[in-house]
């Protein structure tokens, strides 16, 4: 009787504690075997190389490389690669950007204890994973109206903590259109104030967290 090789995965997270989570789970399965670890977006393209897993499970940020940009170099190098995003998050705009990167599921790490194996599995099998609270976000936004380039800028500079004045200066347009941007990316995110507009962005994915490494 021939027994079935294993599925080979590879995790990339920047948190070593996740990573150890994750190993110790994968290591009471049978049929799935860990084979690299990579702690920021530029290892895992170059563990992914180097090991061609069958399963890749991506964090969505992390240094030097974040994950949906590491996707997407891996996509272009081998298009049949199966990868699963790992997230904090359930923003629909991150959601959106690794599903369109190339991601065929989308795991919280919330639920990783109760979805973690059978995503895996699905994958390999060539099937997809987008669990239904993620789906019904998409749906739910999917309609709404996206901010434009320059809204998001004004919303950035306002997650600085720039003033209407500052930002107009920074961006070579008048305080009245910065306050004109300010009521649009409001009514459009439907937040109550600049702040909750913010919140809002940084929780769909619209703001970036942090300086860029």
């Amino acid at each position: 009787m021939s027994i079935a090789t294993p599925i080979r995965v590879l995790v990339a997270d920047d948190h070593p504690l996740l990573r150890e989570g994750i190993a110790a789970v994968l290591a009471a399965q049978a049929d799935i075997e860990l084979v690299g670890e990579a702690g920021d977006g530029r290892e895992a393209l170059d563990c992914f190389r180097r090991l061609r897993p069958d399963v890749t499970l991506m964090d969505l940020q992390m240094p030097r490389m974040n994950g949906i940009e590491s996707i997407q170099a891996i996509r272009s190098e081998c298009p049949s690669a199966r990868i699963a995003i790992l997230t904090t998050y359930r923003g629909d705009v991150r959601a959106l950007h690794a599903i369109q990167a190339g991601a065929q599921a989308y795991l919280l790490k919330s639920s990783l204890r109760k979805e973690l194996v059978e995503t895996i599995r699905q994958l390999a099998a060539g099937k997809r994973h987008i669990p239904a609270a993620i789906a019904a976000e998409l749906a739910e936004h999917i309609g709404q109206q996206c901010l434009s380039l320059r809204e998001v800028e004004v919303l950035q500079a306002a997650a600085l903590g720039y003033s209407n004045r500052d930002i107009a200066l920074q961006l070579r347009i008048t305080e009245d259109t910065v306050k004109g941007h300010m009521r649009l990316i409001m009514d459009k995110l439907g937040a109550n104030n600049r702040t909750h507009a913010v919140a809002i962005g940084v929780q769909r994915g619209i703001l970036e967290v942090g300086p860029p490494l």
